[in-house]
């Protein structure tokens, strides 16, 4: 793993935790979990322009395949490892804490500490982290919104659509695309796993999220 990478690793590790408990402050009537949101919801927007950014070639997002990651990307991951650690152990001191998520977790931060081991497939990383994240801001903005008493209203509803649509053309359409050209690229065995398991954590919530907007939605007729 390169030394710069390493830096913000570290530095990356501290500042979330650090904007955490700014957060709590701030937020200081609100609960340990909303304040975790917005620090997710700050670094799901982040990432989104930061893997954009790293992007080499805009006619092909995730080429060249099986290649040696750009500093850029690298950098990149080195942000969103960071922020995955810190989630990972914030999460551990909330009681909503379940398999699929931890599972998600370990998922993550094993593959890219794989791909910072290998320093290769920076293409393919960085357009799994756009495709996981792109739909993460709605997802905490409807849980925020219900803490902030909007529960149930058009408002709120909104944002379940909004995440469920964002979450099923990412995920469901771009992820089997960006699974199967990892698995057929000259990459790590440990990376081609990696994405077989990122893919079948997002068709779990995948039907999850289409039980909870069926359920919405039958409840508002």
């Amino acid at each position: 793993m390169e030394e710069y990478a390493v830096k913000i690793l570290i530095s990356g590790t501290i500042a979330w935790s650090a904007a955490f408990l700014l957060a709590r402050i701030i937020f200081a009537t609100y609960s340990y979990e909303f304040s975790n949101r917005v620090i997710s919801a700050i670094h799901a927007s982040l990432a989104v322009v930061l893997a954009s950014l790293s992007v080499e070639d805009w006619t092909c997002p995730v080429c060249p395949l099986a290649s040696n990651s750009s500093p850029r990307q690298m950098q990149t991951l080195a942000v969103t490892l960071s922020y995955l650690i810190y989630d990972f152990v914030c999460c551990h001191f909330c009681s909503h804490v379940n398999l699929d998520n931890t599972v998600h977790h370990l998922v993550s931060i094993v593959g890219i500490m794989a791909g910072f081991a290998y320093q290769r497939c920076g293409s393919e990383m960085v357009a799994t982290l756009c495709i996981t994240e792109i739909s993460s801001p709605f997802l905490h903005s409807r849980e925020l919104l219900k803490e902030l008493g909007y529960k149930d209203t058009d408002l709120n509803l909104a944002a379940d659509i909004l995440f469920a649509v964002t979450f099923a053309f990412a995920r469901m359409i771009g992820g089997p695309y960006l699974t199967y050209v990892t698995l057929t690229a000259n990459n790590p065995l440990l990376i081609k796993a990696m994405a077989v398991g990122l893919q079948l954590v997002s068709a779990f919530w995948f039907f999850k999220i289409l039980r909870m907007v069926k359920y919405k939605l039958v409840k508002r007729a």
